[in-house]
């Protein structure tokens, strides 16, 4: 009969009653690993807003000019310039500016003569539907082109050469294109404005979004193929088919699952470039957007809204490609063990 007891000679041992379970002790790596991605997406933010500002500080052109004309007199130049508070160091002007920005405050517009948060909120709704239009039309585009790029043998040298194609298609041109046919020729879709209410925006938004979104399509079409192509030849894809299992089913469980992790980034990724690719959009469509916001306040060296906008679409870029980071962590577990042990 087997004793309870440890190895020969040794006392019985008594759970340790002090000790604190398993799981909580496991999770503490994740959540200092999860923390330190936060402080460091933090920082990077940080140190892109100083950037944006020591550039926009730097560059040539006067906005004492925009106020007071060329004309005015030099000690009415440095009021104005004392006023503004560019005659202080540059570290002192960036502090006060991150530090009123981290409250919202992006100081007052030379140009319009009001808060620069006031014209963002009235034009960031225009933007963020076009990117959303965007991102749905690249999803269904990339991701369809992609699969049946990648699982039907036939359609591959056809689908590559449509996606390349489509790949080198400049934004503005595709915007003259679509013009040109969908709105001059054939009036199908309106060429300004973006509309009033759901489908009226959506009918007036459809143009924008799809020469924001070919491009990228392909490029996610293409990414989509080659993960398709590569899963599709893994071993145990062949091991699946040898025991009998559908083919859906192997396709669906082996194959698009496994290639999800580049998809899913390409496509991250893509959304965050779109708000950079929306500023020719919404300048070649005239939509009151941020994008013709930025372009109007760099030309009329309007260096409040230049600096808000800039570090908005730097922040959306770090937001989306943290959200990035965790679904791919969620999604595999190897990425969730590598960040525990780190």
């Amino acid at each position: 009969m087997t004793s309870a007891t440890g190895p020969a000679g040794a006392a019985p041992t008594e759970p340790d009653s002090t000790a604190g379970p398993v799981r909580p002790r496991r999770a503490l790596p994740r959540v200092r690993s999860v923390a330190g991605s936060l402080l460091s997406r933090a920082a990077t933010l940080v140190a892109a807003s100083f950037l944006v500002f020591a550039a926009v500080s730097a560059s040539p052109g006067d906005p004492v000019s925009q106020i007071v004309g060329t004309r005015a007199s030099e000690v009415e130049r440095e009021a104005v310039r004392q006023q503004l508070g560019l005659g202080r160091p540059f570290l002192e002007r960036y502090w006060d500016w991150i530090t009123d920005a981290i409250s919202g405050d992006f100081g007052s517009s030379i140009i319009y003569r009001t808060d620069v948060s006031s014209l963002i909120s009235a034009r960031i709704g225009t933007t963020l539907m076009i990117v959303a239009y965007a991102t749905v039309l690249i999803i269904v585009l990339g991701l369809t082109l992609g699969i049946l790029g990648g699982a039907v043998r036939r359609l591959r040298a056809p689908m590559a050469a449509v996606t390349g194609l489509l790949l080198g298609v400049p934004q503005f041109v595709a915007a003259q294109v679509l013009v040109a046919f969908l709105a001059v020729q054939w009036n199908v879709f309106p060429v300004q404005g973006r509309g009033s209410g759901v489908l009226d925006t959506i009918h007036h938004l459809t143009l924008p979004a799809l020469a924001l979104a070919i491009s990228w399509s392909a490029y996610v079409a293409q990414i989509t193929m080659a993960a398709v192509k590569d899963e599709a030849r893994r071993d145990h894809v062949d091991t699946a088919r040898g025991r009998g299992i559908p083919p859906a089913h192997i396709f669906r469980r082996h194959v698009l699952r496994n290639a999800a992790a580049p998809v899913i980034t390409v496509s991250g990724l893509t959304v965050a470039a779109l708000f950079a690719g929306a500023i020719v959009v919404e300048t070649a469509f005239n939509l009151p957007g941020l994008g013709t916001l930025l372009v109007k306040a760099v030309s009329d060296k309007d260096h409040n809204i230049v600096l808000a906008v800039s570090v908005i679409f730097v922040a959306v870029f770090i937001v989306v490609t943290t959200a990035i980071d965790f679904i791919q962590a969620a999604l595999d577990p190897r990425i969730r063990q590598g960040r525990g042990r780190a």
